[in-house]
């Protein structure tokens, strides 16, 4: 993968029992720092129609060098110290490039 080709990341996360609604709140609260962003290109969270404990965020970012600086970002940084308290396994991440 190019370094200056854009970037597509599926993130999964699963709320530990009696965390959904704390995961949620936690993840919404990272979409408007970070869809303001340089090089963010869209940033949305889902949720399972089958498992209320599951998100995933889908999101599309112009170079890994954006996407890099966003993992250094204040707001993810923050969310990284308490997802210990919200998940109820590690934070599952894969990188993407488009194709078509």
């Amino acid at each position: 993968m190019a370094g200056t080709s854009a970037v597509t990341v599926v993130a999964r996360l699963k709320a530990k029992a009696g965390q959904s609604d704390g995961l949620r709140v936690a993840a919404e609260a990272l979409i408007a720092p970070t869809r303001a962003e340089a090089g963010c290109i869209n940033y949305d969270l889902h949720r399972s129609c089958d498992d209320e404990s599951q998100f995933m965020f889908h999101e599309t970012w112009a170079s890994q060098a954006a996407l890099d600086k966003h993992l250094k970002s204040e707001h993810l940084t923050s969310f990284a110290e308490k997802a210990g308290d919200l998940l109820a396994e590690p934070l599952e991440v894969t990188l993407w490039e488009k194709i078509a």
